[in-house]
């Protein structure tokens, strides 16, 4: 859930995606490239880090992995519906298999999470997720949220991420921000049940991200940055790019109007989204025909502050180039 990270302050509000080793409250973690089942050396890394960071060192280590009669773990069911379910039945089914499937406290992030990746690589690891069953942490239950919500029409998903200040550090935190019929509310996975799931019943933006901040609050957080993007789109196969970072507020230089009204410009953006056609998804003969993904350079982020902010009607870009999805092979 808080990922601390050392270095300077801007270094810090940019993740590398490419660092083996981050850093979770305080403590490295690392994450697992390679993907399902685990190659020998990242099984055997993630032991001698288990061993290093739990109380218990190597003594559960070798308990754990000698030990012959270990209890057989129930896996979740993927929930299912009833067509007068309703929708917030609906997201709290979603948020109970969320919470299932447990926080990952090993050490090591087993699925792999490019935010650069296009919606439908992303929702091919989501279904991944759902067939191993096995612990994750925030960033991947938000791509797994995604994933269970892309059926449902009248729920609109984007992602809501944090930025907080404790004992000299900075800790990284995200959800899957929702809104239906005029409400807000999260889906997502944390150490804390008050900084992920909170129901359909937030009149405003504002509302939700206050109901946050009291959360922080509550564990002698201070809020320091709040990071909002664009709508998600409902397509699975589609090949744009999640916004992650349409809005960038910092909370500890706006007053609580200046908040108040940025969050307000930011919710009427995302209302001018709906209804836009999304860029075609391939047919299925061109995605089987595609092959890997190429990163192309990414646009600097304009932060907005009291000196400058993003007016309401403009949008950054997403346009994929078309090296990018040729590029691209759909997993079956």
């Amino acid at each position: 859930m808080l990922r601390a990270t050392v270095g300077s302050a801007e270094e810090r509000d940019e993740e590398d995606e490419g660092e083996e080793e981050l850093r979770d409250g305080g403590v490295p973690f690392y994450v697992n490239r390679g993907g399902l089942p685990m190659d020998e050396e990242t099984w055997e890394r993630m032991w001698r880090h288990v061993a290093r960071i739990h109380p218990g060192g190597e003594v559960l280590a070798k308990e754990i992995r000698g030990a012959t009669d270990l209890p057989k773990i129930p896996v979740p069911s993927v929930p299912s519906y009833q067509p007068t379910t309703t929708i917030p039945q609906r997201l709290e089914a979603i948020q109970k298999y969320i919470r299932e499937l447990q926080y990952n406290h090993t050490g090591t992030q087993f699925f792999e999470i490019k935010k650069s990746r296009p919606l439908t690589a992303l929702m091919d690891i989501a279904k991944e997720m759902t067939r191993e069953a096995l612990p994750i942490k925030c960033l991947e239950a938000v791509i797994l949220a995604i994933h269970l919500t892309n059926n449902m029409a009248g729920v609109e998903r984007f992602p809501l991420s944090f930025k907080s200040h404790f004992s000299g550090n900075h800790f990284y935190h995200i959800v899957l921000g929702v809104h239906s019929g005029g409400r807000f509310g999260a889906l997502g996975m944390s150490r804390r049940d008050d900084l992920m799931f909170k129901p359909l019943e937030f009149r405003t933006l504002m509302d939700l991200v206050q109901e946050f901040e009291g959360a922080y609050r509550g564990y002698w957080h201070t809020l320091r940055k709040i990071k909002i993007g664009q709508y998600v789109s409902h397509d699975p196969h589609s090949v744009e790019q999640i916004e992650w970072k349409h809005s960038i507020l910092d909370v500890d230089k706006l007053s609580k109007e200046e908040l108040r009204k940025e969050l307000e410009r930011h919710t009427r953006d995302m209302r001018l989204k709906i209804g836009k056609p999304a860029p075609p998804s391939p047919t299925k003969d061109r995605r089987n025909s595609m092959g890997s993904p190429l990163k192309g350079p990414g646009s600097p982020i304009r932060r907005i502050s009291r000196v400058e902010r993003r007016p309401s009607g403009e949008k950054k870009g997403l346009e994929q180039k078309p090296s990018d999805i040729n590029g691209y092979q759909i997993r079956v």
